[in-house]
């Protein structure tokens, strides 16, 4: 399948869709949260349905709280930095056969992307001059210590298959077979890191009851919805890189491209979701010490298999 740029308008659309797939995200986390008393009746289900965009409309009417000489300015660039991170990384993920940006090096772009996370949760942290959310953004940068390494390696896998760090051009090497079925590490390994983009799962001690929310204690009103929507929007960007790196992009019988490549997107991300609450948090530390000790490692091996076979391959 070959990829091609998108006009510039189409970054309207494509922030649509991101925004749409976050919202979805957030409708089944909603519907998966335990019940409390008489949460099984017709009526509690529905109101589960409808549970984050009520959640959006309290927000938005609620009244911003402030706290003791907050750095009002690097606190707006953490609160709106994840959003905007997300809609960075969907701006080179294909959707069939068109993308936002066609860059040369998309791979590179959505990993540096992904780098300036460290400092906009950090700078959400510092920003209100408070304790708990201080904790919360340390712990961020903490726990992406163990991650990054080995997603670096988890997309060089793919880059280094297809001979190319375009992303539609990775696209097109998946035509014969889907890069999931002979790197499977280098999936499982990028599938985790983008739990960790959004401090889902095992990732969520930087937003920990434990830290009274951590970078979200403080937030409120618009501020605290605009982090709430990065933190669904970030996996759900992930999920769609995912979809274009290891499942064949828009490739499938019947469906157009670009359906296969949001029905592809929808189930990668549903297994997040889903994940997200089987797993138990992990201490920043302990993430570290299986980041370095086993994902790199294993990613690296995966990565020698791939150039292994290129080379055999000429």
């Amino acid at each position: 399948m070959t990829v091609n740029g998108a006009p510039v308008w189409a970054v309207v659309p494509a922030a649509a869709v991101l925004l749409a797939m976050a919202l979805a995200a957030a409708v089944l986390d909603a519907l998966l949260d335990t019940p409390t008393a008489g949460g099984g009746t017709a009526a509690a289900h529905g109101r589960r349905w409808s549970r984050p965009l009520a959640e959006a409309a309290r927000l938005m009417r609620q009244r911003g709280r402030t706290t003791v000489a907050p750095d009002r300015l690097l606190w707006r660039i953490g609160t709106a930095g994840p959003l905007v991170a997300a809609l960075l990384m969907a701006a080179v993920v294909p959707v069939g056969g068109t993308v936002v940006a066609d860059l040369p090096v998309g791979i590179v772009w959505f990993n540096a992307v992904d780098v300036t996370l460290w400092a906009v949760v950090w700078l959400a942290g510092w920003g209100p001059n408070s304790v708990y959310p201080l904790v919360g953004g340390y712990r961020f940068v903490a726990q992406a210590l163990g991650y990054e390494l080995p997603l670096m390696f988890a997309l060089t896998a793919p880059a280094v298959a297809a001979r190319s760090l375009n992303v539609g051009e990775v696209v097109q090497a998946q035509r014969g077979l889907w890069f999931v079925v002979w790197m499977p590490v280098a999936f499982v390994v990028f599938l985790g890191a983008v739990a960790a983009f959004g401090m889902w799962g095992p990732f969520s001690s930087p937003v920990g009851r434990d830290a009274a929310g951590g970078v979200l204690a403080e937030a409120s009103g618009v501020d605290r919805l605009l982090l709430l929507a990065g933190r669904y929007a970030l996996p759900a960007a992930g999920s769609g890189m995912a979809v274009a790196l290891f499942l064949g992009g828009g490739a499938g019988p019947w469906l157009p491209g670009w359906l296969w490549s949001l029905v592809k997107t929808l189930a990668v991300l549903a297994v997040l979701v889903v994940l997200r609450r089987r797993l138990p948090v992990l201490s920043p530390e302990r993430i570290v010490r299986i980041g370095w000790l086993v994902a790199l490692p294993a990613v690296l091996l995966q990565v020698l298999v791939v150039s292994a076979v290129m080379v055999a391959k000429g």
